[in-house]
């Protein structure tokens, strides 16, 4: 079967919730697992005072037990530890406290939209569901999904290419190797110049009351060929990585491989030659095509792109609408960061593992985790694919 998942939650409600069904029984679960994932989220140059608050760390509530998986759905609470501030005005429940409505959205947010759409008329009542935040929920779950993917041998990592208008020099393929202290960079970044200036690039922002986007880069290394198909437009790899990239907040463009730069080539520099050796099988000397063909992996690293605005919400807010007055305002100004590239790249890694191991999971079958491996043995024989 293949996975799904849902959250729930408000960005300063109690808490979020996680649930994932499809992960077969016999995965073995540490707490750090998860929690280390968490962490890497809050990472980043440019973050605001919410993560000085918030210390993320998943609670299971079902799924598991002794530390492996069940087979059925593993749910997952995340608390907010900033609701004992705003309990008054988030409480699932009627309060004493008169409650002063918002009134002023933010230009680039769902707010407008949101409040025409289901008919509200406090602001606060788009933006808490909206928000960011709801991604700790994701990259819970893509924890998870990681954790399945690295028993069949695949490992997702991600890197920060672009903050503003500091690029990182485009070099060889990186490989899994390369990504073991990306952390370490405050931006994330794999290139140490160019991290010193994306963080000078962000600091400037900030001071200048404005706010940054810029470009992740997710890779996916040992996956199988085959994954994905050609036969169904649903049933194609690349579309769905790309719905799971867009669906995060404040993402305005996804790529595979080398995505848009191959629209302005001849075909003989876009595409990848195909060869044959007794030690290598059929392989690729090049990866123009990100890893994806027709749909469907190829064996080579998959490389996915996100490209994200800056945040709408401004120190110095943009011109907007008074909803209750239809005056010209200022729109709403409330505490946030100036760049959450770093974190955004996170964020899709738990999304790209999230497709990677549904499609895994779609392929292989198996109630337990021995079934699927015993699966995927067996498919690498009959295909005689070499890691």
């Amino acid at each position: 079967m293949p996975l799904r998942f849902t959250t729930a939650g408000e960005s300063h409600g109690p808490g979020l919730i996680a649930v994932l069904e499809g992960l077969p029984a016999g995965l073995e679960v540490a707490p750090a697992d998860l929690d280390h994932e968490l962490a890497r989220r809050q990472l980043g140059h440019g973050r605001g005072g919410r993560m000085k608050i918030e210390t993320d760390a998943a609670e299971v509530t079902s799924g598991l037990r002794h530390g492996r998986t069940l087979g059925s759905p593993v749910a997952m609470r995340i608390a907010n530890r900033d609701y004992r501030n705003w309990e008054e005005r988030m409480n699932p429940w009627p309060v004493a406290a008169a409650i002063e409505e918002v009134h002023l959205p933010r230009p680039g947010h769902a707010d407008l939209a949101g409040v025409q759409k289901y008919g509200f008329t406090d602001v606060r009542d788009v933006l808490e569901r909206a928000s960011a935040r709801e991604t700790a929920a994701r990259v819970a779950v893509g924890a998870l999904a990681k954790v399945l993917l690295r028993a069949f041998g695949v490992e997702v990592r991600s890197h920060v290419v672009q903050i503003g208008s500091v690029h990182a020099p485009e070099g060889p393929g990186a490989g899994v190797e390369a990504f073991g202290t990306v952390d370490v960079s405050p931006v994330r970044c794999l290139d140490v110049a160019a991290s010193a200036a994306m963080v000078a690039e962000i600091d400037a922002a900030r001071k200048a009351n404005e706010s940054l986007g810029g470009v992740y880069e997710v890779r996916a290394f040992g996956l199988v060929p085959g994954l994905g198909s050609y036969a169904s437009w649903d049933a194609r790899l690349d579309g769905r990585l790309a719905q799971a990239v867009m669906s995060i907040q404040a993402m305005k463009g996804v790529g595979v491989g080398e995505g848009f730069d191959l629209a302005g080539r001849v075909g003989s520099q876009a595409h990848d030659e195909i060869f044959f050796t007794e030690e290598r099988g059929f392989h690729r000397e090049t990866n123009h095509a990100g890893g994806l063909e027709g749909g469907m992996t190829t064996g080579d690293p998959l490389v996915v792109r996100g490209a994200m605005k800056p945040l709408p919400t401004l120190t110095k807010p943009l011109r907007s609408v008074d909803l209750a007055t239809k005056e010209p305002a200022q729109a709403l100004r409330e505490r946030t960061d100036s760049c959450t590239v770093p974190a955004a790249g996170v964020v899709a890694e738990a999304m790209v593992a999230l497709v990677l191991a549904s499609a895994y999971r779609e392929k292989l079958g198996g109630d337990h985790l021995a079934d699927a491996q015993a699966a995927l043995r067996g498919y690498e024989e009959r295909i005689g694919w070499r890691r």
